[in-house]
């Protein structure tokens, strides 16, 4: 007999407010102690325990041992998007902030290894308008054209690596805050990667927020890419 998903054992394992924490925090792209997740998630470190164990019975989480430290980390690009996909759909919750307070996780942010924001949904928009990116037959996948291999090639992008790596190479990844589509995939991670290489964007330490530094201002407004 064939087995079935189990969604009720799957939602009832992210439902949990501590675990469902954890998980967000390793959308910093980060592999994580035991520790530092108990600390994000507020809890004791033998709840987080019990936690952990959870979500890697549910293969949601991988575990790999360093030294003296287990670090925790998603166990596919699935799970991220999943944790992505809860962040689009989840009701806002009302804060408190000052109208003067900046919102730089809007403009600029990692979602897992891609970029998210007002950066991410800029550069998507600016690679279909050039035209180095086409919409794929298959729904949400992304198509590189001959144009774009060439321009992502002049930028320093290793677009044969990205196609090597054994994942999608380039989707449509809805932005939670910009609701708008990123480009998520190996190749979103590729493109990542040279921008943070070329120092046109720095991230902030144990975070997933981008600053785009004045060299990448400059360099992005000579490309086109609009970042409002």
């Amino acid at each position: 007999m064939e087995a079935e998903p189990d969604l009720a054992r799957i939602a009832a394992t992210v439902g949990d407010p501590r675990r469902i924490q954890m998980l967000a925090l390793l959308m910093e792209g980060r592999a994580l102690t035991a520790k530092e997740l108990a600390l994000g998630a507020g809890v004791e470190p033998a709840t987080a325990s019990t936690h952990l164990k959870r979500l890697l019975e549910d293969g949601l989480l991988e575990a790999a041992a360093q030294g003296r430290h287990k670090y925790f980390r998603f166990a596919s690009e699935q799970v991220a998007q999943l944790v992505e996909s809860l962040m689009r759909v989840a009701p806002r919750r009302v804060a408190a902030v000052r109208p003067s307070t900046p919102q730089p996780l809007r403009r600029a942010r990692y979602c897992y290894d891609h970029l998210a924001g007002a950066l991410g949904t800029g550069l998507l928009a600016h690679m279909l308008r050039k035209g180095w990116l086409q919409d794929d037959a298959e729904p949400k996948q992304l198509a590189l054209t001959p144009r774009g291999t060439k321009a992502l090639g002049q930028l320093g992008v290793d677009v044969e690596a990205a196609q090597a790596r054994r994942r999608q190479f380039a989707c449509r990844c809805l932005d939670w805050s910009e609701r708008r589509d990123h480009l998520g995939g190996a190749l979103g991670a590729a493109l990542a990667d040279e921008l943070q290489a070329r120092h046109w964007i720095e991230r902030r330490k144990h975070s997933r927020e981008v600053r785009i530094t004045p060299a990448g201002e400059e360099a992005l407004s000579s490309l086109g890419v609009k970042l409002a």
